[in-house]
């Protein structure tokens, strides 16, 4: 290989120097299908030098969390079950009242499922940011508005 040519594998320098940040607008998304496009920005996967074993990915900070739309009885049906560690202390929470209580956890937990369960998985979900409503604190990242 020449010198002066530039491989295809990236190094972790060359990753942190090449990140950028982009904001997505939740208003109206189906979740599934929304979280499934943030796990590839946040994986890197959407650059032409990705490398599975580097954190090449792009920061993503999305916003109006609480507008994001489920399909069919989703809504009704899907319940989100947690473990406390106790005997009988398995909770269970509807989606529904999730999204009223908490409604930027029912796009981490999906955004969560669908990385890595690796140290690397956990690092590149470090770049996610999610907020409730339309403003958001990341001003100074100047995030570049993407539209889905």
């Amino acid at each position: 290989m020449n010198p002066k040519q530039k491989s295809f594998i990236l190094t972790r320098k060359e990753a942190l120097e090449s990140r950028r940040w982009y904001l997505l607008d939740a208003t109206g998304k189906t979740l599934g299908r929304f979280a499934s496009e943030v796990a590839k920005i946040l994986r890197g996967k959407h650059r032409p030098d990705f490398t599975p074993n580097v954190d090449c990915g792009d920061g993503v900070v999305i916003i109006n969390a609480e507008k994001i739309q489920v399909t069919g009885m989703k809504a009704a049906r899907k319940i989100y079950r947690s473990y406390t560690g106790y005997i009988g202390g398995m909770r269970e929470i509807p989606l529904e009242t999730l999204l009223a209580r908490r409604p930027t956890r029912v796009l981490e937990r999906a955004i969560h499922g669908m990385m890595p369960k690796s140290r690397l998985g956990d690092q590149q979900l470090t770049k996610l940011r999610i907020y409730a409503g339309p403003e958001h604190t990341m001003q100074a990242q100047n995030p570049i508005p993407v539209e889905m």
